[in-house]
């Protein structure tokens, strides 16, 4: 009886151990299976040229975001057009020909022309008799030869020929002609525009053969030997802009570049969308080769501040979260790195602003280079 208790005690025993083993056994599993770490061999961290490094203080801009266009001063910008209406006769430039200030560009032909340059002839030509008139009519009402009557007409005539001759001469000089080729008998119905400014063709709106009023643009020339920023600034933020402040910005149908400029002039007039125009002039203009027009994205840096942040290259983005690798431990010749999320505030100049960097401490080792070959795949 006593061997047949003891037997029965050694097989629960048994079974017992055996069941504490497997459960044993299946705990130590579940806490492999449950360590997410990424683990890596020095030989794997120094073959991909990996590097650990610390969270760093960093001068990051407090910006004023701003969209805009290149554009020129009023002065280099000029629309040509004709005093007097008339007939294109010739207009070889094309858009893009460059031309120098003084430049013959049209020419444009019209009847009146003649008209005008006759009658200021004739005014001319009777300028002579009427001023020897006054001055006898003069001379005689002093003696008290003539009368008062006799000798105010003679003035008024001269003065009035006079004021027209003065007239006609300036009409002439505005269209281009000589008045002393005209008073030589030289007349013609042609006259020659020439261009207001040096600089590029940038419009054509008329052909040969069209007839142009005077108030017709016929051609625009641009200048662009000093261009601008000419940006729009919510009204929102319009009082942190000053002037000398910094101005990054990119063309971004153009070039990933960035470029610098600096604020010249704030407005001070609200326009569409509750913006204000801000003037920027560019550093090293004269590198670029910027047109006018283009869009533009630009930056305003109305001061700095210190943050904690990480290389842009540490931080990887996926389904629209931000991670990085953080050093968890380092044993047998492993590393082993927790995947940890960040809020990334700010970009600039290589790094990214940590919003959440009061979550680690100053210590802790961040995979500074290679992350996104173990984040991104």
């Amino acid at each position: 009886m006593k061997n047949s208790i003891y037997r029965t005690f050694i097989l629960i025993t048994s079974l017992i151990t055996i069941s504490c083993g497997d459960n044993t056994k299946e705990t130590t599993e579940k806490e492999a299976i449950s360590d997410d770490r990424i683990k890596l061999t020095k030989a794997q961290f120094e073959q991909n040229n990996m590097a650990l490094g610390t969270l760093s203080e960093k001068e990051f801009p407090v910006i004023v975001k701003a969209t805009g266009m290149i554009d020129v001063p009023p002065e280099n910008r000029s629309v040509v057009s004709a005093t007097m209406g008339g007939y294109i006769k010739t207009l070889p430039l094309l858009i893009g020909d460059v031309v120098k200030k003084g430049q013959a560009i049209l020419t444009i032909e019209n009847p009146e022309f003649v008209t005008l340059q006759q009658e200021y002839m004739e005014v001319r030509q009777q300028l002579d008799y009427l001023k020897s008139e006054y001055d006898r009519q003069k001379i005689m009402f002093d003696e008290n030869i003539t009368s008062q009557k006799s000798y105010l007409k003679a003035e008024s005539e001269y003065k009035t020929a006079q004021a027209k001759a003065t007239g006609f001469h300036k009409q002439l000089e505005m269209l281009n002609f000589s008045p002393a080729a005209v008073e030589a008998g030289n007349i013609a119905s042609v006259t020659t525009i020439y261009a207001p400014i040096s600089g590029s063709v940038t419009e054509v709106n008329v052909t040969k053969g069209s007839y142009v009023a005077p108030a017709t643009a016929i051609l625009e020339i641009i200048d662009n030997s000093h261009i601008h920023l000419e940006l729009s600034v919510f009204e929102k933020d319009i009082m942190k802009v000053k002037k000398d402040q910094n101005i990054t910005f990119k063309i971004p149908e153009a070039s990933p570049d960035s470029f610098e400029a600096e604020v010249h002039l704030v407005g001070t007039v609200i326009g569409e969308g509750r913006t204000i125009k801000v003037h920027g002039h560019l550093r090293e203009e004269e590198k670029n080769h910027f047109l006018t027009g283009m869009f533009v994205e630009a930056n305003i840096i109305t001061a700095t501040a210190r943050a904690k942040a990480l290389p842009d290259q540490s931080v990887v983005n996926v389904g629209n979260k931000n991670f990085v690798l953080v050093l968890d431990s380092e044993a047998d010749g492993n590393y082993y790195l927790k995947q940890m999320e960040v809020e990334v505030k700010d970009n600039y100049d290589g790094y990214s602003l940590i919003e959440n960097a009061q979550n680690y401490k100053p210590t802790d080792q961040f995979l500074i280079q290679g992350a996104f070959n173990l984040l991104g795949e």
